[in-house]
């Protein structure tokens, strides 16, 4: 069993009457990529903040490593990095001196360590360039190559691929999954670009209003929302075949182009096919296709607020 990086434990945050973040608690573990998602106001960026010190929990105990963020904030600090929100850089100064003056926080970060984290994160033949040159995806790695300087255990990260075109974000992703592979650092990430959470994460959380409604790894939050596997059909005549399916099985259907998507499991498929050979109609394919992280995130928030959803 890999070791308990982050524990959070029933951990509140109120604000005067409004309570931003409520009873939530849960693990990260070395080498863990642990994806953190929920609608604006949902209460994530409170809990980074709170994990990173920023602020303080009305209840609850937040410990990193062992330590109490509460009681032994130092000795947890040290084992952490994070960027929350955008990455503050000098942009006059080159990345190479803006690790220099981080570094200048810290005991004993000497100019081979600079130098090596700079490597890690991709940067290191544009060190002695101005920051003010860099893309946003470099200003990205040299915002995480800052957080890694007194070499944390822990990475917290509010957003990471904002603002990144596809190949910067494709580069982030690879950096990211190698970072805790290879370094076994346990890595907390939050985004709204959920079709990256799903290539990048080994477990999700879900946040809204304050609550935790799902924490799972990829694996297990789709196999265990219902529906979230379809079979498609490729038919002669779609529209009378969807009709076949809801008057005999009762199932969900859609009807795009050519095919029907059914919303029932694999080992439905011969009685179905058979259903449908036996109406007349032909059968030109056969796909499972499972739902996308997106859509199974819209179905949770749905669930647990009656429908309403709040926009991004």
């Amino acid at each position: 069993m890999s070791r308990v990086i982050l524990k959070l434990e029933n951990v509140t945050k109120a604000f005067e009457d409004r309570v931003a973040v409520n009873n939530v608690s849960f693990e990260i573990h070395e080498g863990e990529i642990f994806g953190f998602l929920g609608p604006n106001g949902a209460g994530k960026t409170t809990t980074m903040r709170m994990i990173c010190g920023l602020t303080k929990p009305t209840r609850g105990n937040i410990t990193i490593c062992g330590y109490s963020v509460q009681r032994d904030f130092e000795k947890a600090m040290q084992l952490t990095g994070g960027i929350i929100e955008n990455p503050l850089m000098y942009g006059y100064m080159s990345g190479y001196d803006n690790l220099k003056y981080y570094a200048s926080l810290y005991k004993g970060i000497k100019k081979d360590t600079i130098l090596a984290y700079g490597k890690i994160v991709g940067l290191e033949h544009r060190l002695k360039d101005k920051v003010k040159h860099y893309s946003l995806g470099m200003r990205q790695r040299l915002g995480i190559a800052q957080a890694l300087l007194h070499n944390p255990k822990l990475l917290i990260l509010d957003e990471p691929f904002s603002g990144l075109d596809p190949q910067g974000v494709v580069e982030m992703r690879k950096f990211l999954k190698n970072l805790a592979q290879k370094y076994k650092i346990a890595i907390m990430v939050s985004s709204h670009m959920l079709s990256e959470m799903e290539q990048l994460c080994d477990t999700l959380a879900v946040i809204n209003n304050g609550q935790l409604i799902e924490l799972k790894t990829i694996r297990q939050l789709k196999e265990g929302i219902a529906g979230t596997r379809k079979i498609k059909f490729k038919v002669d005549y779609p529209n009378f075949a969807g009709k076949v399916i809801i008057n005999e099985f009762r199932y969900k259907v859609e009807v795009a182009g050519n095919s029907i998507y059914v919303a029932a499991t694999e080992d439905k498929v011969p009685e179905i096919s058979k259903r449908l050979l036996d109406n007349g109609l032909s059968i030109f394919g056969v796909e499972f296709i499972s739902k996308s992280l997106e859509e199974i995130f819209m179905d949770l928030i749905k669930q647990k607020t009656n429908g309403t959803i709040e926009i991004f």
